[in-house]
C-alpha cells in the first residue's frame, strides 16, 4: 500500500508525530527551508518542500487544525498558491514490479495499479467531479466524520455516484482520488458502483496509452539508431562565448544547456524539447548550442513564427557572437529580395555559419551545404505543412524545440523517459512577479499608467488586437498623454515600416507602442515595463499570458492592465481567463497556466485526437498515472528483451 502524508483544511494534526514521520519520510529539518527534503516547523507554521515538488508548501494551523495551505516563494516567503489538500510522498515509493516479463512486447503489465499520484495537490472542492481510481468517476460533497471500528472518530471524503450512491473514502486513500479534469466543457456521467463500466473505460485507454507509449518509445529508438553527427568537445571559443554572458545563470538554465551539448556529443540525432517560462532563458541556451555547431564546422538554422522575433534573435545572436568569426543572417520578409537570394547563395556555399528565419527557411529554394542543427521557436505556430517539413528535418540533423508555453506539469512528468525534455522554472536573478491589473475601460486607468511608466523613462506596450481602428485608438492615447510620443505597429503594414516602428521602439525612440499582437512572441525590450491590452476578454489565456510576458524582464517593478469594456457581461470562458490571469500572477506559473487553458478551452493538439478520448472518460490525472506507468513499463520490458518493433512515427507537434 502506497504511505502518503495529507493535509486538508480542518485536519487535525498531532506536532510531535507530524516532525518524527517526515522525518521517518527521509525528510530534514532545518530552521529555514531552502530544498527539496526539507521541513521547518515554526509556531503554528509547517513549511515542507517535497521533492516532488517544484515550490515549497506552507501549512499554517491553529491549534493543531490545518487553517490554510499554499505554495510560496522560497526567497521571500510569499504566498503563491492556494490548495484545498496536498499528499507528501516518502522520498522512495518503489513500484511493484512485475512477476514475469511476457515473451511479447505488445501489452506488457503497467506497473504499481496506477496508485502513485502524479500531481500531489488535490484542489477539489464540494460539488467538484473527481477520479476515484478503484470506482469511477463522481461529484465530492465534502468531509464527513464517521465512527471507526474502536469507537473513534475518523474524517472520509464523501463521494457519490450514479443513483445518489454514496461512498466514504478514508483519508488515508487520499492518493486514489483526484479532482476530474479534461478539455473543453463537456463532461462525462457519474460512474455506477459495482458495475464494469469503469473498468472498461479503463481497460480502453490502457491499451490506447501503452500503443501511444509504444510509438514514442519507437519513435525515440529509431533516431537513437540513426548515425548522427558528433560534435567536439567545447574548446577555448565556447567557454569565452559563455563567460561573456552578461548575467548569472539560473541552475535549471546550466542543467538545460549540459543536456543539450550531451545530446550533441552523441552520435544519434538529437531532438529535445526545452519548456521555459516567458523570459527564462531558453535563447541563450539555444545560441550556446549553435555556436558549438558552428564550432564543430556544420551551419545552424534558427526557425522562428515571426519576423519581429527573426529580427530580436538576429540582433541578440550578433551581439552576443561579435568576437568570433561567426556569419549570422536573416531570411525574412523584412529582407529585400536581393539581401534573400544572397542568403540563400551563402547558404548553398557554407558561407553563412547560422541563419534566423521565419518559415521562409522551410521554401524549396533554401538549401544547405552542411546543416547540423535546426532550433525551432514555437512550433506549436507553425501549420500542419510546415511541420510535415519539420518531421523530415528531425532525420537529417539534431533538433532543438523551444516552447513557452508549456505543456502541463502532469503530462511533462508522466513523459520523462519517452521524450527529451528540459525545464526552465527557476526565474532570472532580482526577477519581480508583474503587478496584474484587470480593470474596466477608463481613459483615467490608462493615463496613469502611462504616465507612471514616463516618470521612471520607462516605455509602454498598448495591445489592441484589431487593425481596422487602431489608427484611431493611437490618436486617443496620445491626446491622453500628450507628451508621450506615440507609435503603431501591425502586421499588415509594409515590411520596412514595421521594421523602422520596432526600430525605434527598441532604441527608446518611442514611448507608446500601439500594436497587434505581433509583440506576442519573444520581443524582448527591458525597458518596456507597462502591459495595456484593450479588449482582454476576447484573448485566450495563453495569448494573455505571453503577452504580460513582455514586460517584467528587467529589475524594476512592471505592471500589466487587462481591460474590459463598462458593465460588459462577459462570457464564463471570458470570466475564467481574466480571473486566472489574475491569479497566476506568480513567478514560474507557466505550468498552472497551461493546465487551466487546456480546461478552459480545450487541448488543441498536444496528444492526438484519440488520446483526448481517453482524457475524457477516465480524466487527466488517471491519464498521466496510466502514461507514466506505460512509459516506465515498456522502457523496463525493453531492458530486458530486444527492442519494441517500430509501430510506425509519432510526432510531438
Amino acid at each position: 500500500m502506497l504511505e502518503t502524508l495529507e493535509f486538508y483544511v480542518g485536519k487535525e494534526v498531532d506536532f510531535g508525530e507530524l516532525a518524527e514521520r517526515l522525518t521517518a519520510f527521509g525528510y530534514r529539518r532545518q530552521e529555514r527551508i531552502s530544498e527539496p527534503l526539507e521541513f521547518s516547523v515554526r509556531g503554528g507554521i509547517v513549511d515542507i518542500f517535497p521533492h516532488h515538488y517544484s515550490l515549497p508548501v506552507r501549512i499554517e494551523f491553529s491549534h493543531e487544525t490545518v487553517e490554510k495551505i499554499h505554495t510560496f516563494d522560497p526567497c521571500g516567503g510569499t504566498a503563491l498558491e492556494p490548495h484545498a489538500m496536498v499528499m507528501v510522498l516518502p522520498v522512495k515509493t518503489e513500484a511493484k514490479a512485475p512477476r514475469r516479463i511476457p515473451k511479447r512486447p505488445e501489452v506488457p503489465p503497467l506497473l504499481g495499479d496506477f496508485q502513485k499520484p502524479v500531481d500531489p495537490f488535490v484542489d477539489m472542492e464540494p460539488g467538484d467531479l473527481v477520479v476515484h481510481v478503484v470506482h469511477g468517476i463522481a461529484r465530492y460533497r465534502g468531509i464527513k466524520a464517521i465512527g471507526n471500528n474502536d469507537g473513534a472518530m475518523e474524517d472520509h471524503f464523501t463521494l457519490e455516484f450514479a443513483d445518489k450512491n454514496i461512498l466514504y473514502v478514508p483519508t488515508k486513500d487520499l492518493h486514489l482520488i483526484q479532482r476530474y479534469t479534461a478539455f473543453g466543457k463537456l463532461r462525462p456521467p457519474l460512474s455506477k458502483l459495482g458495475s464494469k463500466g469503469w473498468e472498461r473505460a479503463k481497460e480502453r485507454a490502457r491499451k490506447g496509452i501503452l500503443s501511444f507509449a509504444g510509438e514514442l518509445l519507437a519513435m525515440q529508438a529509431k533516431r537513437e539508431a540513426l548515425e548522427g553527427f558528433v560534435c567536439q568537445k567545447d574548446g577555448e571559443w565556447q567557454r569565452r562565448l559563455e563567460e561573456e554572458f552578461p548575467y548569472e545563470e539560473t541552475e535549471d538554465q546550466v542543467k538545460a544547456v549540459e543536456e543539450v551539448k550531451r545530446d550533441m556529443e552523441s552520435s544519434a540525432p538529437m531532438d529535445r524539447l526545452i519548456c521555459g517560462d516567458v523570459g527564462y532563458g531558453k535563447t541563450e541556451v539555444a545560441l550556446r548550442a549553435a555556436f558549438k555547431m558552428v564550432m564543430s564546422g556544420k551551419q545552424a538554422a534558427v526557425l522562428v513564427p515571426t519576423t519581429l522575433l527573426a529580427e530580436q534573435h538576429f540582433e541578440t545572436f550578433t551581439e552576443r557572437m561579435k568576437s568570433f568569426p561567426v556569419s549570422i543572417r536573416m531570411l525574412s520578409r523584412f529582407e529585400s529580395k536581393g539581401e534573400q537570394e544572397r542568403t540563400v547563395e551563402a547558404l548553398k556555399e557554407g558561407s553563412c555559419d547560422v541563419v534566423i528565419g521565419t518559415h521562409r527557411l522551410l521554401s524549396k529554394d533554401v538549401a544547405f551545404k552542411d546543416l547540423g542543427l535546426v532550433i525551432i521557436d514555437e512550433e506549436q505556430r507553425f501549420g500542419v505543412r510546415h511541420k510535415e517539413h519539420l518531421k523530415k528535418m528531425r532525420l537529417l540533423a539534431d533538433v532543438l524545440t523551444l516552447t513557452a508555453t508549456p505543456i502541463p506539469r502532469t503530462l511533462y512528468l508522466s513523459l520523462v523517459g519517452a521524450k527529451n525534455m528540459s525545464t526552465i522554472n527557476t526565474p532570472p536573478k532580482n526577477r519581480k512577479p508583474i503587478e496584474t491589473v484587470v480593470a474596466e475601460t477608463d481613459d483615467r486607468v490608462i493615463r496613469e499608467a502611462i504616465s507612471k511608466e514616463l516618470s521612471r523613462k520607462g516605455q509602454t506596450f498598448f495591445v489592441h488586437n484589431r487593425v481596422q481602428g487602431i489608427e484611431a485608438v493611437a490618436k486617443k492615447v496620445a491626446a491622453l498623454v500628450p507628451e508621450a510620443r506615440v507609435a503603431v505597429g501591425h502586421g499588415q503594414m509594409p515590411p520596412k515600416a514595421l521594421e523602422e516602428v520596432m526600430r525605434k521602439f527598441i532604441h527608446g525612440e518611442v514611448d507608446v507602442l500601439v500594436s497587434t499582437t505581433i509583440v506576442e512572441s519573444g520581443i524582448d525590450i527591458p525597458n518596456a515595463n507597462t502591459l495595456i491590452v484593450n479588449r482582454a476578454d476576447r484573448f485566450g489565456l495563453a495569448e494573455l499570458y505571453q503577452l504580460r510576458g513582455r514586460v517584467g524582464r528587467f529589475y524594476r517593478s512592471a505592471h500589466a492592465y487587462f481591460l474590459i469594456p463598462k458593465k460588459a457581461v462577459l462570457t464564463e470562458e471570458s470570466s475564467k481567463r481574466l480571473e486566472a490571469i489574475k491569479r497566476f500572477s506568480y513567478l514560474g506559473a507557466g505550468f498552472n497556466v497551461a493546465m487551466e487553458d487546456l480546461e478552459i478551452r480545450g487541448s488543441g493538439n498536444i496528444l492526438g485526437t484519440e488520446q483526448h478520448g481517453f482524457i475524457w472518460s477516465i480524466g487527466f490525472d488517471l491519464y498521466c498515472r496510466m502514461l507514466r506507468e506505460a512509459v516506465e513499463s515498456l522502457k523496463l520490458l525493453q531492458s530486458k528483451t530486444s527492442p519494441l518493433p517500430l509501430r510506425g512515427e509519432a510526432g510531438w507537434g
